[in-house]
């Protein structure tokens, strides 16, 4: 049985950690969304566990990973979550680019202001800039 902890945070809802045989939980987004995290992101996070144990080092959610969540957990293979985030995403930053403005994370908005990161829009290739507006 892997080692289970509830001190994960941030917008991810669940993280294996291999090496040491651990599930992480995000408990927030767990007592938000519990059926979710039962029929999907424990087996989701167990199925990494497996993947590692079977096949070693393989792509996180490539085809083994895959396998495994349809076979042994009936579960279409989603490599990300679509729960409501809101409570656990902390301030963010507006950006824009040439074709839309978005919120950005504040550990990104930290990098572009540190000047140690910058980022494109993915429709428009342009680099997105802060607007000096803080959204939350």
């Amino acid at each position: 049985m892997p080692a289970l902890s509830y001190k994960l945070r941030g917008k991810a809802a669940g993280k294996a950690y291999l090496q040491i045989w651990e599930i992480r939980l995000n408990p927030t987004l767990l007592i938000e969304n519990q059926q979710t995290f039962l029929d999907e992101v424990i087996p989701h996070e167990v199925a990494h566990l497996i993947t590692y144990a079977c096949f070693g080092r393989v792509r996180p959610h490539g085809k083994e990973w895959q396998e495994i969540m349809r076979r042994v957990f009936s579960v279409e293979p989603n490599t990300t979550h679509s729960m409501n985030i809101q409570s656990v995403q902390g301030r963010t930053f507006e950006y824009q680019c040439q074709c839309d403005t978005f919120p950005v994370s504040i550990r990104r908005h930290n990098k572009v202001m540190r000047q140690q990161a910058s980022y494109r829009c993915r429709k428009c290739g342009t680099q997105i800039a802060f607007t000096g507006k803080q959204l939350s």
